[in-house]
């Protein structure tokens, strides 16, 4: 029988306004050049329809870190969101 234990990889962000939110990491990519994390918040409760936000940020180094931040170019995000979006709809069990 297989083992179904399953570890989240959860890390805690805080936003804009200085609150810290819990995100599990659900998916990873690199394109381009630029490595891209899908996240969803760890307490996120399935929306209407059967539907789940996740949010993308893209890695970044700031000296010798490396950071969390928004994809703010429209093309860019557009790209990488269309590969998670794709991803995730091919992983959904229809059973």
């Amino acid at each position: 029988m297989a083992d179904n234990n399953y570890e989240a990889e959860i890390f805690t962000l805080t936003d804009e306004n200085g609150n810290e939110i819990d995100f599990e990491i659900i998916g990873q990519h690199e394109m381009n050049g630029e490595h891209y994390v899908a996240l969803l918040p760890a307490e996120e409760e399935e929306k209407d329809g059967g539907q789940w936000e996740y949010i993308v940020l893209k890695l970044a180094k700031e000296g010798d870190e490396e950071i969390l931040v928004t994809v703010d170019d429209d093309d860019e995000f557009e790209a990488i969101a269309a590969y998670f979006d794709d991803l995730f709809a091919s992983e959904i069990d229809y059973d």
